[in-house]
């Protein structure tokens, strides 16, 4: 597993002299979001936080022809889900259109698993939505100058205590493992010695506290936040 540098930040302070306080110096970020409430809402955190110029985008076609307008961007936010990307294989073709510059994942979806194939992808970090606004400034001045970004508690999170967080008994872990792996309620009760009937009860205990629709979505939001 490729070992990152990770962080848990706080706002970096401009450093003083004799004379005062340095200037930050000022460099531009791309923030590329299909939602325009949290595109605008993070660019503007950006913005009246760091000496960055600010650009957005909707799609990723469209942030690949400003790239190709205005130059390389210092940074550019990527959105892991939205128009015209293919999951963590579009990040390459991303640094491409930058230049070669950094480009990270920001993602609602947050699971070690996902951090870490965006990282290995090449991303120059991976940055919740759910982060505060102080972290994410740091984390993108962390990744401005030249760093790999990934939040310590996120990176360190065990399968355990994500399930835990989600409400789950060891019991219903056990079944939502046996839905991840393509599994029946046959076969899950077999495997853990259980009723069928009472795999069933804990099929919809798991779809009601994970607010998936039906089994085969429990088991994405499983994968997703590393619950299994």
């Amino acid at each position: 597993m490729l070992e990152l540098r990770v962080a848990d930040l706080a706002v970096a302070k401009p450093i003083r002299t004799e004379d005062g306080p340095v200037q930050e110096r000022s460099f531009r970020v791309m923030v590329v979001d299909d939602h325009a409430l949290v595109r605008d809402l993070v660019a503007a955190h950006i913005s009246f936080g760091t000496s960055a110029e600010v650009s957005v985008a909707g799609t990723f076609d469209e942030a690949v022809q400003r790239m190709a307008e205005d130059g390389p961007y210092d940074l550019v936010l990527l959105d892991l889900n939205m128009p015209g990307m293919n999951g963590v294989k579009t990040i390459g073709r991303a640094i491409e259109a930058n230049g070669g510059k950094p480009v990270a994942i920001i993602s609602g979806n947050c699971s070690a698993d996902i951090a870490q194939a965006a990282i290995e992808a090449g991303a120059a970090g991976f940055v919740p939505k759910t982060l505060a606004a102080k972290s994410i400034l740091a984390a993108v001045k962390f990744m401005v100058e030249g760093e790999v970004y990934a939040p310590f508690k996120l990176m360190s999170a065990t399968p355990d205590s994500a399930a835990e967080k989600a409400g789950l008994t060891p019991r219903e872990r056990d079944v939502l493992r046996g839905l991840s792996e393509g599994k029946a309620n046959k076969e899950i009760a077999r495997d853990l010695d259980l009723q069928e009937v009472t795999v069933k009860l804990h099929v919809k205990t798991l779809c009601r506290k994970l607010e998936a629709k039906n089994r085969t979505q429990a088991a994405l939001i499983a994968r997703d936040r590393n619950l299994v």
